[in-house]
């Protein structure tokens, strides 16, 4: 059995034993996860105690998963920031280290294969979902291996073993703790020393050298992983010990004294702001706490300790002792009773996008937003304002619950710890008490409009200080305004980026296209769009509250062979842009500078910046910058830092061949599909029986055939005419007629139809043609966008990451995170 009375006492009071047994030979592994330093870590001194006892050594591993909640290029570059310093400090002081990050080609159950070997695990307790889900699998396992595992509180003051209630008043854990917090603050930690040095070990994976990752080599990483690429790196809030030791040295050397007064004010700098590092557990809570206590007694030291001993950890405990905080049931009973009883009443539902891009309407509330999004941040006492206006902004309580958690831990860069919860609930009722009389919505919660918090709060200075980039990346142009290039500048634009959009058509969307007419209305480009990725599909659950997309809902067949039959596919929606699939396009071109009929014929670089060469044709005369004429170059944009080129490989290989050989053969590697599509309207009732409103002409490889695909465009949501549809050509057929006549083409293509659907005469009424020379993936380029960080340019489009509309927003996105992540 494990025998901890060897262990000092303070580690004692830390310890939960998770699966005892005998220890092994072997070394003692060490889980790292919320405690990432090595300093005052009580878990990795447990670890030495133990392997100093077994007479082996520890090994530290260090995971960077791609599964986390919300795992973004932001969490994800700040753990590695502090990966880089942990190494450092366990290199010095004699302790091995593993960093695996999740990645392509680097997946697995790394840690389960580490753990089964070892003598002993040890980890940091984290009461929080997902690591005490993934604590608790990992302990059944090793139970069935008969190894020992043990968690320690790394992150609290007073251990949370040693409470064995739940607190939902913050003067009551204030009283039950106050001996417990005076006694870890009595005496300085004592670290422990390993007396047998760091061994090598064979391991499942190959590590990541985290003490040589400079900011570009951490960017290069964060780009392999398939994470949310949507979500930016914070530049002025980096990750690590010295930074976050940094920040604290400087807040008591400018700010805690005059903490008390300030603290509240969210348009000036008067809080720690360290809350990001004591997330990670970068920075030790008990360093922070004890010398803040050394100070002079003062109403600013006395209240920065109750923040950080008394509300952050009555968070921690609360949470240790509530399994079920994803959900209403972790609130008061009061509070989920008055929410429920007001589950009815009037509300303005908003969709999810719009709260997230900050477009409410409500001046302080967007502010705290955009904070939010672009600096990853937010005001504590903005943030209670803020999480009280969402419940009349979504149809449910639950729906509130989620919507708190969704924008805070997305990304606040101290999101998903039992301090957020701790926070977030509060606006619903948690560490507080009923207020009467009741409010519409909120019930007995307590109140906090909006519009009395701006009373207070100079709204000019805060709005100034939130719209401060992060980051300074400069001008940054974008050339082509398919999904691909409208995706990647709106998430630049979020970011407080400077950026332009160049299309040399008449209209965004690439082929997101419509052709609408009094007697003809059909999508001309792309028929429909799936949402596979849980990255993409959050997007298109909000466009769809919004009225953007919504799901089609047709009966889909195919003919192979003689006759048709329904598709059997897996259950996947299909979505449609409504009234059109260029109401999407008009969507994700909102808030974003696009400059349509703007012709990029050749890009220059001079002096480590990018000029376009081209014209502006006759329909972009309004949309460009003053001066600018029908006719006239592009150069009279000036300048740019960085440039993304969203286009199809074919188009965008002669376009950088210049400036970068290197990329332009990486893209040449990609092919494109032509499409020639028709939209018309039947003469007569020829295919009002067809029972199908989508048909798959033929396979794929089947290059012999005509067609490809058939739409019934009046089945889609939101269409107005009957009887309108769409055919698509096959490739191999397009590619040799795209040049003939529209006449001959029509023509062709119907006569095609009625020969495969078995129908004597197909003419149309009315029809569109439209030629796409790069219709669809033929070959990808690769599973990722290009881009080059040395010379600030990209290339990509959806043949970077297999095809179809989901690809090519997925690609604009990875492109915007690749800028955001440039070393500053």
């Amino acid at each position: 059995m494990i025998d901890l009375a060897s262990w000092p006492e303070e580690l004692r009071r830390r310890s939960r034993v998770l699966v005892n047994g005998a220890p092994r030979e072997g070394l003692v592994v060490y889980w790292m996860r919320v405690a990432v330093r090595g300093h005052e870590n009580p878990a990795l001194d447990a670890a030495i105690a133990a392997a100093n006892d077994l007479g082996t050594s520890v090994l530290v591993y260090h995971a960077v998963s791609e599964r986390y909640p919300y795992a973004s290029d932001r969490h994800h570059t700040f753990i590695l920031e502090g990966a880089r310093d942990v190494a450092r400090e366990l290199a010095a002081r004699g302790v091995a280290y593993a960093l695996h990050v999740e990645r392509p080609g680097a997946r697995g159950p790394m840690l389960r294969r580490l753990a089964e070997r070892a003598a002993l695990v040890v980890t940091e307790d984290a009461p929080f979902p997902p690591l005490s889900t993934w604590t608790r699998r990992l302990a059944e396992h090793l139970d069935h291996q008969r190894v020992p595992f043990v968690a320690l509180d790394a992150s609290c003051v007073v251990p949370m073993p040693l409470v064995k209630q739940r607190f939902d008043r913050a003067y009551a854990f204030r009283t039950a703790t106050r001996s417990l917090a005076a006694r870890s603050l009595s005496h300085a930690w004592q670290e422990l020393e390993p007396l047998h040095p760091a061994r090598a070990c064979e391991l499942p994976f190959d590590p990541v050298d985290a003490q040589a990752l400079d900011d570009r080599a951490i960017a290069r990483l964060v780009a392999r992983c398939e994470i949310d690429h949507a979500v930016g790196p914070v530049r002025t809030l980096r990750g690590g010990s010295a930074a976050g030791y940094a920040r604290w040295r400087a807040f008591g050397d400018d700010g805690l004294d005059r903490y008390a007064e300030r603290r509240n004010d969210a348009a000036i700098d008067g809080t720690s702001r360290l809350s990001p590092w004591l997330h990670y557990g970068h920075v030790s809570p008990l360093r922070i706490a004890r010398e803040a206590a050394a100070r002079p007694k003062s109403a600013s030291t006395d209240k920065f300790l109750d923040e950080l001993l008394v509300w952050r950890e009555a968070a921690w405990h609360y949470v240790a002792h509530t399994p079920e905080i994803e959900s209403l049931a972790a609130l008061p009973e009061w509070a989920r009773a008055t929410l429920a009883a007001h589950a009815g009443d009037r509300r303005d539902a908003l969709p999810m996008e719009r709260l997230e891009r900050a477009r409410t309407g409500d001046r302080l509330w967007d502010l705290a937003q955009r904070s939010l999004v672009a600096q990853g941040e937010l005001h504590n006492n903005v943030r209670m304002t803020w999480g009280k206006a969402i419940p009349s902004w979504t149809r449910t309580p639950e729906d509130a619950r989620r919507a708190l958690v969704a924008l805070n831990h997305r990304y606040a860069l101290d999101g998903r710890d039992p301090s957020s919860y701790g926070g977030l609930y509060w606006c619903l009722g948690l560490f507080d008490h009923p207020f009467t009389p009741a409010q519409p919505v909120l019930g007995t919660v307590r109140p906090r409009p909006t519009s009395v918090h701006a009373q207070r709060l100079d709204l000019d200075a805060y709005e100034a200080r939130v719209s401060r980039p992060a980051r300074s990346v400069g001008r940054v142009a974008v050339i082509g305004a398919g999904v691909t290039g409208l995706a990647c500048a709106r998430t630049l634009a979020d970011h407080g980026v400077d950026v332009v959009v160049f299309d040399k058509g008449r209209v965004p969307g690439g082929r997101l296209a419509s052709h609408r007419a009094p007697d003809l209305e059909a999508d001309v480009g792309a028929s429909y769009f799936t949402a596979r990725d849980a990255r993409f599909r959050r997007f298109v659950e909000s466009w769809r509250d919004e009225g953007v997309v919504d799901v089609w809902q047709g009966r889909i067949g195919a003919v192979f062979g003689d006759g048709a039959a329904p598709v059997e596919t897996p259950v996947l929606d299909r979505f449609v842009g409504t009234p059109g699939m260029s109401a999407l396009a008009r969507h994700l071109a909102r808030d974003v500078d696009v400059r349509t009929s703007h012709r990029v014929d050749a890009i220059e670089r001079r002096e480590g910046r990018y000029v376009l060469s081209g014209t502006v044709g006759p329909a972009g005369v309004t949309l460009g910058p003053a001066g600018t004429r029908s006719g006239e170059p592009l150069e009279g944009f000036g300048a740019f830092d960085a440039l993304l080129v969203c286009l199809p490989a074919s188009q965008a290989h002669p376009l950088v061949r210049g400036v970068s050989p290197g990329l332009a053969e990486a893209a040449s590697t990609a092919t494109s599909e032509p499409c020639v599509a028709l939209a018309f309207v039947p003469a007569d009732d020829a295919l009002a029986t067809l029972p199908f409103d989508g048909l798959f002409l033929g396979r794929d490889h089947d290059e012999a055939r005509t067609l490809a695909w058939l739409a019934r465009e009046s089945s889609k949501p939101g269409r107005r005419l009957a009887n309108c549809w769409v055919l698509h050509a096959a490739p191999a057929w397009s590619a040799a007629h795209l040049r003939d006549p529209d006449d001959t083409l029509a023509t062709d293509l119907l006569q095609a139809l009625a020969r495969r659907l078995g129908i004597g005469r197909i003419e149309a009424r009315r029809s569109v043609l439209r030629r796409w020379a790069c219709a669809r993936v033929g070959a990808a380029g690769g599973s990722e966008p290009l881009f080059d960080d040395e010379t600030r340019l990209g290339v990509g489009g959806d043949w970077s990451l297999g095809g179809r509309v989901e690809g090519a927003f997925l690609c604009g996105v990875a492109l915007a995170g690749r800028v955001l992540g440039l070393p500053g």
